[in-house]
């Protein structure tokens, strides 16, 4: 650090003394001068101009202690919110909540995966009850033998239990002799096919083979709406063929769905 300046009051008047006994060349003064005085004092100043950088340091120097009293009084805050990971409680808490989730996932597919053919055939209503109760109505042409309707059971049960209220759902088993003019009626070629009608039987249009579940929603959606036609009409995919079912003819054709 450099030596602080030191200001020097101004003392003409020996000055001009010590000059004028030089001059004269006597150690005498003259009698003006005889009386002594006093030679002014000299001050110094040890901080004329004071360093603004020294004082910003002196200013954070002195918030530096409260700031950290604020960091150590937040530290101690936030640990007694926050309780020590892992405890016991918690750990039960999750291990139930496993729990609960393999039961729930385990209990979803079996029941996704457990509907049958027969199970959708058993709940379905007669189609001469369904041509008179003035709902629309979902007629889907299908065989226990047909691997494709059996896949698509699951999401044919999801459809009916959420609109089944407002839609009629028929199943006519294709190996009962007693639909052969249905059969001719719809034109069923493959299986499963879906057959779509309105309110007074007509039918508005028809999905045939394996297709996603969202046709048949939206499908099902605008019947129960009213709508005048379905998004999805005449569309086709994977299908099994419906001339297998003479292999597999029934000899006393029985009710609607068998």
């Amino acid at each position: 650090m450099a030596p602080n300046p030191i200001a020097i009051h101004r003392f003409g008047p020996t000055l001009q003394l010590s000059q004028f006994a030089l001059l004269s060349g006597t150690t005498h003064l003259p009698s003006k001068y005889s009386t002594p005085r006093c030679l002014p004092r000299i001050s110094c100043q040890c901080s004329p101009n004071p360093d603004p950088l020294d004082s910003s340091s002196s200013e954070s120097a002195s918030e530096a202690g409260p700031r950290e009293e604020k960091a150590q009084a937040s530290n101690a805050t936030q640990n007694n919110v926050f309780p020590e990971f892992p405890t016991k409680d918690i750990n039960r808490r999750v291990a139930l909540g496993s729990v609960v989730g393999a039961v729930g996932l385990f209990l979803s597919s079996r029941l996704d995966f457990g509907v049958s053919l027969k199970d959708l055939s058993a709940a379905a209503m007669p189609y001469e009850r369904a041509l008179t109760n003035g709902k629309p109505t979902v007629v889907e042409f299908y065989a226990d033998w047909c691997e494709v309707c059996r896949e698509l059971a699951p999401d044919v049960y999801k459809v009916e239990q959420q609109y089944m209220d407002r839609v009629n759902f028929v199943m006519l088993n294709v190996d009962n002799t007693k639909w052969e003019q249905e059969l001719d009626e719809f034109g069923v070629e493959g299986i499963p096919h879906f057959a779509f009608l309105d309110r007074n039987g007509n039918e508005e249009g028809n999905v045939v083979g394996r297709l996603p579940k969202q046709y048949l929603l939206e499908n099902v959606d605008a019947l129960a709406r009213g709508e005048t036609s379905i998004p999805h009409s005449r569309v086709v995919g994977q299908f099994s063929s419906a001339e297998s079912r003479k292999v597999h003819g029934v000899v006393d054709p029985r009710s609607h769905g068998c």
